[in-house]
């Protein structure tokens, strides 16, 4: 992400400033968490109450609430997670000056992060748990922001073994997951190498291997098979539809079953279709723009604003946390929607709708601003986007510095450094 004219990414919850060399060159304060923390006896006693196989990252949670001088903390977690809410908000309450709040809005994503609300509810620090971070914590609205991964360690010798046993020596095999098991991925692809051809695909600014239920890679090669590791088909799905003709299989790392996958792609395609047809005819439009955390993205919005004012189409604005048919029944005048939530509830549910329903993409087909691909794009996030109705796409990201800006940056940042410096 470019933030005042510096590139930067997120790396489970600190910032790494990208050097005009090309280098990375991290904060040093980034994991040098006080040993004064990390033995304290008593919070290593409160970090035993939670799963040892779950890396809710305590430590470094303290670390940086008390670097921040945090007075409230907010707590957002996914829903799968929400059972350990109270015992790290007890954590951070006794081992910090701050109190804490646990925000229980459904979280479904990143994309869910919800700092509007934090910041309203008087907190000035949040850890969003579960996630990887879309929304950089540079861009978050006057809060400080820590994102958890929660790195989840598994038997990864099932894994292995079960994959030596279903697949022959020789096969080439593409490994995907969540961002909880991305570190077993990678311990995993090592191990098979000497007998696999492996591919971890990554599809940016997601980590390699990391998939979501809108992003996924259109992998590079022909492989023999897509192996998911995790819990649940949303994640997956995302890739069986950007690969459509790769046979795709699950590994649950909970009850440890392997299972082939299947989805039927025709009748996605066939029911989409559809949908952008009979939205062709609209002359009333409604564009939704979604208010869950950041899962609206206002570029695209404008975006679809500027395309039907030169279409000469009638439009309305509509924001909504969440998208029900009984809700947009009641706008009987609108005879084509396009939400700008999430592409899989269009995907997923949208036959659900009275009327069309559509995402981003669908509804740049339907306006003729692209043709329509035989291979369902899964791009919402991806940095290589078809196009402008994705939130990562170059027209919709701040523009590059020019080496001259980016030169001066550096000296700027150079002078405040000698001046910091100058003081000790």
């Amino acid at each position: 992400y470019w933030v005042n004219n510096e590139k930067v990414r997120c790396v489970s919850g600190y910032t790494v400033h990208r050097h005009p060399s090309g280098r990375d060159r991290p904060r040093r304060v980034a994991n040098q968490i006080p040993d004064e923390i990390l033995n304290d006896p008593e919070l290593q006693q409160a970090v035993r109450a939670l799963p040892a196989n779950y890396n809710f990252e305590i430590y470094k949670t303290v670390w940086r609430a008390r670097q921040a001088k945090a007075r409230r903390v907010a707590l957002q977690f996914p829903e799968g997670l929400q059972m350990f809410a109270c015992v790290i908000a007890d954590i951070i309450e006794r081992f910090t000056d701050a109190d804490t709040l646990v925000m229980g809005d459904v979280t479904y994503g990143a994309c869910c992060v919800d700092d509007f609300t934090a910041r309203a509810l008087g907190a000035d620090f949040m850890v969003h748990y579960g996630h990887s971070c879309l929304i950089p914590i540079d861009a978050t609205a006057g809060i400080k922001m820590l994102y958890v991964f929660v790195d989840i360690q598994l038997d990864t010798a099932h894994f292995l073994d079960t994959l030596r046993f279903n697949f022959p020596a020789g096969h080439s095999l593409a490994l995907v997951s969540t961002i909880q098991f991305v570190a077993a991925l990678q311990s995993a692809s090592a191990a098979l190498r000497p007998d696999y051809d492996v591919l971890v695909p990554q599809c940016r600014p997601l980590s390699p291997g990391e998939i979501l239920g809108c992003t996924s890679p259109r992998l590079e090669r022909p492989v023999n098979a897509i192996v998911y590791l995790g819990d649940g088909r949303f994640h997956l799905e995302s890739i069986m539809i950007a690969n459509p003709d790769v046979p795709a299989y699950r590994y649950d790392p909970y009850s440890k079953v392997f299972s082939r996958e299947y989805y039927d792609h025709e009748a996605m395609r066939r029911i989409r279709l559809q949908a952008i047809e009979k939205a062709r005819s609209a002359q009333t439009w409604g564009l939704i723009l979604g208010t869950l955390g950041r899962q609206g993205s206002p570029k695209i919005l404008e975006h679809l604003e500027s395309r039907l004012q030169a279409l000469g189409k009638t439009f309305v604005r509509v924001l909504l946390s969440e998208i029900f048919p009984s809700k947009l029944d009641l706008l009987r005048e609108v005879d084509a929607w396009v939400q700008i939530a999430c592409p899989r509830l269009s995907i997923d549910w949208g036959s659900a709708f009275s009327k069309p329903l559509l995402s981003p993409y669908e509804a740049a087909v339907a306006l003729r601003q692209v043709e329509w691909q035989e291979v369902y794009p899964m791009d919402f996030y991806s940095s290589q986007s078809l196009g402008p109705w994705a939130v990562n796409h170059p027209q919709n990201q701040p523009p590059r510095p020019t080496r001259k800006q980016t030169q001066a940056s550096t000296r700027r940042r150079n002078r405040l450094l000698r001046r910091a410096l100058a003081q000790f």
